[in-house]
């Protein structure tokens, strides 16, 4: 079977550091092929390209390394590798790493997750990564231990098909992570806050800000509990949104 084929996007585009940090801990467990967005695009969630074509360059071509760029979203990065770059079914599909968390209802936002997703719904074990530093040269050194474990262990055992997983990793030295913790996703919003300003030719304009709102502080099971306690945090995240315990109380309601 030879070496595993591991394909790796991100959302904060193809020359972002943290992108290059996990390409250095998955070349330890196979072929990477990169296909990352030319720029960020963070916040693109699950968006495709259906207005403007893609294009594509060819950035590295070595031996187990091949990078591409790509002028689409994280998601059509995934997309146009399995149909168009790659002549076999990647082993495992790896996204970031991204600055700055991706926890709670972060994912739903999540560019990274976006491309982690829709490995997922091609039935490919998939993992979003995070380190909870925004700073364009964020140290990312002490996630790669963590990182590591997490990979091993997906190549290993695999993942059901219908799950991704979303990990979040502390902004702390590795001594001072305590380990990882299986999470529920934290009950909260960000509560959007948008500040109105004047540009120099006197128009108006507005700027997204904003805080996370969260409903449950103290709940240990949660992801951001884990974080704020420096734990390494993994979601297991389903593909099927549907919520099976209502569809008997509206089936009652539309037809009975």
């Amino acid at each position: 079977m030879g070496k595993p084929l591991i394909l790796i996007s991100n959302d904060d585009g193809v020359h972002a550091k943290g992108l290059q940090n996990l390409i250095s801990v998955a070349k330890e467990f196979g072929d990477v092929f990169v296909v990352a967005p030319e720029k960020g695009e963070s916040g693109m969630s699950h968006a495709i390209s259906i207005k403007n074509p893609l294009r594509i360059s060819k950035l590295k071509d070595e031996e187990g390394l091949t990078v591409y760029s790509c002028s689409g979203t994280p998601v059509d990065t995934i997309k146009l590798a399995l149909d168009k770059l790659i002549n076999r079914s990647p082993d495992l599909i790896l996204s970031g790493i991204n600055h700055g968390s991706n926890a709670a209802i972060s994912l739903i936002y999540s560019g990274t997750l976006g491309a982690a997703r829709e490995g997922a719904i091609n039935g490919i074990p998939s993992i979003g990564f995070s380190v909870t530093d925004h700073d364009k040269d964020a140290d990312f050194e002490p996630s790669k231990k963590y990182i590591r474990q997490i990979i091993k262990d997906v190549i290993k055992n695999g993942l059901s098909k219908d799950i991704f997983l979303n990990v979040n990793i502390p902004n702390v030295s590795e001594d001072k992570i305590n380990g990882i913790k299986i999470c529920t996703q934290t009950n909260g919003i960000w509560k959007q806050e948008y500040e109105q300003r004047t540009d120099p030719h006197g128009g108006t304009y507005f700027w997204l800000t904003g805080y996370f709102d969260n409903y449950e502080p103290n709940n240990e099971q949660t992801d951001e509990w884990a974080l704020n306690n420096n734990y390494v945090a993994i979601v297991p995240v389903k593909l099927d949104s549907t919520e099976h315990t209502y569809i008997n109380i509206l089936n009652k309601r539309y037809n009975e």
